[in-house]
């Protein structure tokens, strides 16, 4: 029988602490008195997740998830994502820049996906496609390799460290050439330039793979407009709903616990906001035990008998994460 969990528990992302986005000092004490530690900025947020509710990470199939999460249907070919990327030559290397802070206007999406499906798409190999915000590559043949990181998992890192290796790597780096001959001088490009905006010259081909089979398994209410999160709560039949604003809606719709996903890019306002729910939430008994996760390292996991802890003012991991 699948394990239940912990109904009474909490697992929260949230915008970065730093950057003097924690500025309330009764905040700061209450975080103090828990325990803190810092954890890998880089972890794709459902695998942090997954670790912490101690479920296995998907194998592959990452992006099929991600479309089942946006459209509420299951896929049924394989697919990889296709984010769209600037690759920033350097003196000896490329540095790749992810467009999660910034996005791209559909108005320049449509007309990028739209040409690289009359270029390059084939119905009997491979297919390019626009779902919203996201893009997509579809084969209804050979699978293609493919990167087992999203994008902003890799942004300002060297992309060659990522990239797939063994069988089917050469396809993999040859679509990608293509890709990049089909984007260099589209109008849109060209245009962004004239704006002083990086072009989007190339795609981050990951998460390849069919979505699983859907099946039932007790998993915690899931409240985030991240459509990889949703995608995979769908798949275990889980209650999976948009970021309602505040923590309180989670409070109000969960009844009990549940995980939830901040929308992560703001002035501290939201952070502080959504810190002071939580400890609320704490203290009123609605919840046993609070985890988390910053988006910037910081870990914290919480007790309500942590507020005993009266000797503990500061921290120094928490000093140094909210230095201006």
């Amino acid at each position: 029988m699948p394990q239940s969990y912990d109904k009474g528990a909490a697992v929260v992302i949230l915008p970065a602490v730093g950057g003097g986005r924690l500025r309330d000092p009764e905040l700061k004490t209450w975080l103090a008195r828990s325990e803190l530690s810092t954890v890998e900025q880089r972890i794709e947020t459902l695998r942090a997740i997954l670790n912490e509710l101690g479920k296995p990470y998907p194998a592959d199939g990452l992006a099929a998830l991600r479309m089942w999460g946006q459209t509420g249907d299951r896929p049924t070919v394989w697919m990889a994502g296709a984010d769209p990327v600037y690759l920033e030559p350097r003196l000896d290397h490329l540095c790749l820049h992810a467009f999660a802070r910034t996005g791209v206007p559909l108005s320049e999406l449509r007309p990028l996906f739209d040409h690289l499906q009359q270029e390059l798409g084939d119905d009997s190999a491979f297919g390019f496609a626009r779902v919203g915000s996201h893009g997509y590559l579809s084969s209804a043949a050979e699978p293609i390799a493919s990167a087992t990181m999203p994008a902003y998992s890799v942004d300002g890192l060297v992309p060659n460290d990522f990239l797939p290796t063994g069988p089917g790597a050469d396809r993999h780096r040859g679509l990608v050439s293509e890709i990049e001959m089909a984007l260099h001088d589209h109008p849109v490009n060209l245009e962004r330039q004239t704006h002083a905006l990086p072009p989007i010259n190339s795609l981050w081909i990951w998460g390849g793979g069919h979505a699983t089979a859907q099946t039932t398994e007790p998993h915690p209410p899931l409240f985030s407009d991240d459509a990889l999160l949703r995608g995979y709560w769908l798949s275990r039949t889980g209650l999976a709903e948009p970021w309602p604003g505040n923590i309180t809606g989670c409070l109000d719709e969960a009844v009990a616990g549940f995980v939830a996903t901040v929308p992560g890019f703001d002035d501290g306002t939201r952070l502080e906001d959504c810190l002071h729910e939580l400890k609320s939430a704490l203290e009123s008994k609605r919840l046993s035990s609070l985890t988390l996760l910053f988006r910037d390292g910081l870990r914290a996991d919480i007790l309500r008998s942590h507020r005993r802890r009266f000797w503990r003012r500061r921290n120094p991991l928490l000093e140094e994460a909210t230095k201006q």
